[in-house]
């Protein structure tokens, strides 16, 4: 039986605790959120509310959220599936509410316990269970979330040896399929898996960075995508997580590792006991190891402890290595340099890795467990030992004991055997179930690869960094459509990426414009449309597994496919309006048959749902979820989500499958109602007040009047029945024209160079 979690208890308010509410919520339990009093519970839950990222998928999450006080908790225990502790990071008051907790659920009689956890980062779950009665301890584990609980992916399960095993399967079934959480099992000790390695990796580069004279600016350029990490680094991400709560675990780590022989890795240097004690704690403070002064971002001095314009690390070596894209390859580059970035790599990275391989045993049932909590928790590509093997185990070890370093025995075991620690090519992330694995010679190329799924499935998986959509995309896509139609029940399209697709490729767009050749411009667009088109009519059902971000062009696949299965976060939008251009790939014409299928059939004036969509599309508006993209259109009612990356092709694919199985058939080509010249005289009304108003310029009155005139149908009277081909004739025209505008070109131009739209 799947699991479920209907009613759940949240004890405690906090940051993290009206964060873990709102995801519950999110996933369709009903939550009693309690606190001290229920106005500091609805307190802690309004100030979670304002959180940006935030911590809902959707403000409506929240009314499946009952705040109330601690006095409620006998009651709100009556019937609840899970009740999670989220109170200070502090023994005793956890204790205190855990007795509370004892008694209540000891008075439900022979009814079976809920599951009862602590999020806790590091206090001992022994120690919290201590004293309770025997059931308490079969239903209890640590659970600790990572923050933000929404956008974090780990899930870190720490059991008793008490703890019966279907509490532990249940989370391990529920945390991934309904909140997106990749679990790991951790042993019980201070700080467990990932805040153990994490801070003592922190507490490395703080020393190595003082003792190699390097700036925190310096070390985050080192720390972050160059050796596969992420942007916000190591001190970057110090200042987000907040100084205070780093330094309560180092401290937590150095009072309870008496027998560490790193303990003393984890005092705290006086630089950090300096800024907490003049309480820049980091971003939550406006300062920390940066600080943002004016539009500048300033960085900490580490010797005087003042602020300083940023400046970027000088090595040669490491500009080399930014034109290697294999990861493995790049690192073992820059740990074999004679530069202080080097030496600083080749310490940090090696201090690193064999303290993993010395406690490893002490905080993990197995190094995989070790690698994933990594991967999932700080956003590592390579968890430790991958980055061991990515190294070399046996060049690394010979290095090392040329420097006369200690080699930690599970990697003398390690070389004595084999010599790796993980499979070779093993991913760091697998798809469950319906893992894509070349079958055959199925065809593929720079952009995208078709895969077998199993079960009569094809799938389609994107392979660039951000999908950017060209004509060899647009190539894959018809043909796996083709191979599909004559040869499978069903197509996935999606991407094991971050992002499905930032869109299409705007650079050569411009690179066309600039030289005037419209005539491949519009076989470019054309295929475009062609590509969409043959999603939409496909013989066999199409789904689209859209991720991250899905705009522009990944968008339009979206509105074509005949079920999406998107995960919980995916950000959609169409969003061509912001470089001066409209939807041209069937993305107006698909938006324009949606405005005419939710008017059929009601009393509703067709022109609302007109202007609601000129709105969304004229203000590129995008998702903050994929809930959120069903309010703006981008999703249909049939669509379901995944939560979790890792079930999300087998989710896909049991789609497709479960379509073609009932009998699917294509949609068929009718006509679609438009709202005529009346939509094209609003636009042109609202954007000429808006222009008075100076809410818009010249040109994006221009650009919202001719995606008016696209989904209005143009100058045809109301009530109108269109022809697809002809709407899609007006997108191609309008987007031409757009293009022809030296302002438009002038937008694309300020994007590509900048990331950011530009208002002229």
């Amino acid at each position: 039986m799947i699991a479920r979690i209907r009613s759940a208890v949240v004890l405690g308010a906090g940051t993290m605790g009206a964060q873990i509410a709102c995801l519950l919520a999110g996933a369709g339990a009903q939550v009693r959120l309690l606190d001290l009093d229920a106005a500091t519970a609805a307190g802690g839950l309004e100030r979670a509310l304002k959180l940006r990222p935030a911590p809902a998928y959707r403000p409506q999450d929240v009314v499946r959220i009952r705040t109330g006080g601690f006095d409620d908790l006998a009651a709100a225990a009556t019937d609840a599936d899970w009740i999670l502790e989220a109170v200070l990071e502090r023994l005793e008051p956890k204790r205190a509410l855990f007795a509370q907790v004892d008694e209540a659920l000891a008075a439900r009689g022979r009814r079976p316990w809920p599951i009862v956890s602590s999020n806790t980062s590091g206090i001992s779950i022994a120690a919290l269970s201590a004293g309770r009665s025997d059931a308490f301890r079969r239903a209890f584990l640590g659970t600790h979330f990572f923050n933000p609980p929404r956008y974090t992916r780990l899930l870190e399960l720490i059991p008793l040896p008490t703890t019966a095993p279907d509490v532990i399967e249940t989370l391990e079934d529920y945390a991934p399929r309904h909140l997106g959480k990749g679990t790991v099992r951790a042993k019980d000790t201070p700080a467990f898996i990932a805040n153990r390695l994490g801070v003592y990796g922190f507490q490395r580069a703080l020393a190595l960075a003082q003792e190699l004279g390097l700036g925190v600016d310096e070390v985050d350029e080192l720390t972050g995508p160059l050796i596969g990490r992420p942007k916000s680094a190591t001190f970057r991400t110090l200042d987000v997580v907040g100084l205070d709560v780093a330094v309560a675990v180092a401290d937590h780590c150095h009072a309870d590792l008496p027998d560490d022989p790193q303990r003393d890795v984890f005092r705290v240097t006086p630089i950090v006991r300096q800024l907490i004690d003049r309480g820049a704690l980091g971003e939550k403070t406006g300062a920390g190891f940066f600080k943002r002064e004016g539009g500048e971002i300033l960085a900490l001095d580490l010797a005087t402890g003042d602020y300083r314009p940023r400046h970027r690390i000088s090595s040669a070596t490491v500009e080399a290595a930014r034109n290697e894209r294999d990861l493995g390859a790049r690192l073992r580059f820059l740990v074999a340099g004679d530069d202080a970035a080097s030496r600083f790599l080749w310490r940090a990275l090696t201090d690193g890795l064999t303290y993993a391989a010395d406690v490893a045993d002490e905080i993990a049932p197995d190094r995989p467990a070790i690698d994933r909590a990594m991967r999932l928790g700080f956003g590592w590509q390579l968890g430790p030992f991958e980055t061991w093997d990515a190294l070399g185990v046996a060049p690394t070890v010979e290095r090392l004991r040329t420097e006369g370093r200690a080699v930690p025995a599970l990697v003398e075991t390690t070389l004595a055997g084999d010599g790796r620690f993980t499979t070779a090519g093993s991913p760091p992330e697998e798809v469950a179930g319906t893992s894509p694995a070349a079958a055959g010679p199925l065809p593929g190329n720079a952009a995208a690869s078709l895969r077998e799924l199993g079960g009569g499935i094809l799938g389609l998986e994107l392979h660039g960094k951000l999908n950017i959509i060209g004509a060899d995309t647009l190539a894959m896509v018809r043909r796996a459509v083709e191979l599909a139609a004559s040869r499978y029940d069903g197509l996935v399209i999606g991407t094991q990426a971050g992002d499905f697709s930032a869109g299409a490729n705007l650079a050569l767009m411009l690179v066309a414009a600039e030289e005037g050749d419209w005539d491949e411009l519009e076989r470019g667009i054309r295929a475009f449309q062609d590509a969409t088109q043959a999603i939409r009519y496909a013989a066999v059902p199409v789904v689209l597994a859209p991720r991250g971000l899905t705009l522009g062009g990944g968008a339009e696949m979206a509105l074509a496919a005949a079920r999406r299965q998107p995960l919980a976060e995916t950000y959609i939008g169409l969003v061509e309006t912001g470089v001066g251009l409209i939807p041209a790939g069937g993305g107006s014409t698909a938006t324009a048959r949606r405005i005419a299928e939710r008017a059929a059939g009601t009393n509703a004036d067709r022109f609302a749902f007109f202007q609601a969509a000129v709105e969304t599309i004229a203000f590129a508006r995008v998702s903050t979820s994929a809930e959120e993209a069903r309010a703006l259109g981008y999703l249909a009612e049939g669509d379901l989500v995944s939560a979790s990356p890792e079930r999300q092709w087998a989710d896909a694919a049991r789609v497709a499958a479960t379509l073609a199985e009932v009998g699917y058939r294509p949609p068929a080509a009718l006509p679609i109602t438009v709202v005529g010249r009346r939509g094209v005289a609003a636009a042109e009304a609202l954007t000429y007040n808006q222009l008075s108003g100076h809410q818009l310029s010249d040109h994006d009155r221009k650009v919202v009047v001719e995606l008016a005139g696209v989904l209005s149908g143009g100058d045809v009277a109301e009530g109108t029945e269109l022809a697809e081909t002809y709407l899609l004739e007006l997108e191609r025209a309008a987007f031409l024209r757009l293009l022809g505008e030296p302002l438009t070109r002038a937008r694309i131009r300020h994007t590509l160079k900048t990331g950011k739209p530009l208002r002229n």
